[in-house]
């Protein structure tokens, strides 16, 4: 019922002046009232044994009450001339979406634990985490060791590049770090791109020591495509424990694991990103939501407004009402000579 009533509520009236006639239905209502008073005084009687035990008295108060079905009808038609609308609003929400390649580093020393658990299950929590809030944008994962791969193209399908980003795993390619093949291969992802921004977040935490792509290279195909690069270097800064293969098994050992932040400084700079330096699992979060409010899709709101004419409900109502009337009046409470 509520559902109704809901319709209804949305009635805007496109000649609305025609609704100031409703005072002649209203005094004609308070003329009739006075009438039937003055027609009909009010007559108390002890007893009802002196009317007709054949009298009809429904009838007689039919008639009485007939000009009520006019006074409807006349209001109906009022309210017609006033043009009633149904009115039905709707909110669209356009986005520009952003497209986005993350280029993730899993080469052997993203395994080390100065991160919980280690580097590279950090990044993919924490890359994760940034996809799930970027529903509007088309996101890609590419993957790089000594070669580099597409893990998963561009998409909104964020179940699906979630899944695939969980199998990512080090050692799926032979070890070594080609941050200019993994860049090259994020850049060959997004050059056919339409989208409004094209951006690459690439993830390592070595030097560049393999790829047959050198990271400038990459660079320069990626200002040419107008394509944004967020660096991010990953590793705390001095020794950290590194796993090793000793005689007698595994040993952890403190070794300093030096990253290029100046390639990685130099990379954002040519190509209007930023570089960011996480140590810890909380500085990579932190990380990531800076790069989510500099790269924001633009959203613009509009209203469709429908309208459709209820006049017809009002009018048919209307003369179904003298019909009623005219039906009553010459059928069944008519005057018998």
């Amino acid at each position: 019922m509520s559902k109704y009533l809901n319709y209804w509520d949305t009635i805007e009236f496109a000649d609305k002046q025609w609704l100031l006639l409703l005072i002649l239905p209203l005094l004609f209502l308070a003329w009739q009232i006075w009438r039937y008073q003055q027609l009909y005084p009010v007559l108390k009687l002890p007893i009802l044994s002196g009317l007709g035990k054949h009298s009809s008295p429904w009838r007689g108060w039919i008639k009485r009450h007939l000009y009520v079905l006019r006074i409807l009808a006349v209001g109906s038609l009022i309210v017609a001339m006033a043009r009633p609308q149904f009115v039905q609003t709707e909110d669209q929400i356009e986005t520009e979406g952003i497209d986005i390649v993350i280029a993730l580093d899993i080469s052997s020393s993203m395994t080390h634990r100065d991160f919980q658990p280690n580097r590279l299950e950090a990044a993919k929590k924490k890359a994760s985490e940034f996809i799930q809030a970027r529903a509007d944008d088309r996101v890609g994962l590419v993957v790089f060791a000594k070669e580099s791969f597409t893990q998963c193209p561009l998409t909104t399908d964020t179940i699906m590049i979630q899944q695939l980003l969980r199998e990512i795993r080090s050692g799926l390619i032979e070890d070594g770090t080609a941050i200019g093949m993994g860049l090259g291969t994020a850049i060959n992802r997004l050059k056919e791109s339409t989208a409004e921004s094209k951006v690459v977040i690439l993830l390592t935490d070595g030097e560049n020591n393999a790829g047959k792509i050198q990271p400038m290279m990459a660079v320069e195909a990626a200002k040419t495509y107008g394509i944004r690069i967020y660096t991010i270097g990953v590793g705390r800064r001095g020794k950290i424990p590194v796993q090793v293969q000793g005689l007698l098994g595994t040993k952890y050992v403190y070794q300093e694991v030096k990253i290029d932040e100046e390639l990685l400084q130099e990379i954002a700079k040519q190509t209007d990103g930023q570089y960011f330096r996480a140590t810890d699992n909380e500085a990579l979060e932190n990380i990531y939501e800076s790069i989510n409010e500099l790269e924001t899709s633009r959203i613009e709101m509009s209203k469709l407004t429908r309208r459709s004419e209820a006049f017809y409900l009002f009018l048919m109502l209307g003369a179904s009402l003298f019909l009623l009337e005219l039906l009553l009046r010459y059928t069944l409470v008519r005057n018998i000579p």
